[in-house]
């Protein structure tokens, strides 16, 4: 009896391993890819490309001894000989505190308002430091022109390559934080 069990049991065990679930899933493969149409956007028309031709043969040279002995020389040697005085900072004031970093270490990270006067809340590496208009800060003789809501306007003063002083306009924008829940 026992010798009957096994071979009937496996004759229904190997019954169930038919394919007839497989034929109905390629079937239904078979029409899903009959009734899909793929579409594809056309690609936009190309640029015409225009070469440009660049002439620079009648172009002065940059780098030629004429051009580099010019005024540009006598002006590096006598620095500012030629710019009135409101066109260089003042050199012997007393510094802020806030010019002995550099603008790239600091971010702005919020404004506030105080008996009508807007203030920017400025970062440098772990202190926050309140800065109103007309406040110095940078090492490149920087005052501060405006504060928004957005941005730290600020008006600085370098030295081109001819040793002239020159205005230049920064500013700092609000840097929003990148910690949730903080």
């Amino acid at each position: 009896m026992k010798n009957l069990i096994v071979p009937a049991l496996m004759t229904v065990l190997l019954a169930g391993c038919g394919d007839s679930d497989v034929r109905e899933v390629r079937t239904w493969m078979e029409e899903t890819k009959a009734q899909t149409r793929p579409s594809v956007k056309p690609l936009p028309e190309s640029k015409e490309f225009l070469p440009y031709a660049y002439n620079g043969a009648q172009a002065p040279d940059p780098f030629s001894a004429d051009k580099l002995a010019g005024p540009g020389v006598l002006a590096a040697a006598q620095p500012n000989a030629g710019q009135p005085y409101a066109a260089r900072p003042d050199l012997n004031r007393p510094r802020e505190a806030l010019e002995n970093y550099p603008l790239d270490t600091m971010r702005m990270v919020g404004m506030m308002q105080k008996g009508g006067v807007s203030f920017a809340l400025v970062q440098i590496e772990r202190s926050v430091y309140r800065v109103r208009a007309g406040q110095r800060l940078g090492q490149n003789f920087g005052q501060v022109t405006r504060v928004t809501p957005a941005a730290v306007e600020i008006r600085e003063m370098v030295q081109d390559a001819g040793g002239d002083w020159v205005e230049r306009i920064s500013k700092l924008e609000l840097q929003e934080s990148k910690e949730i829940g903080k």
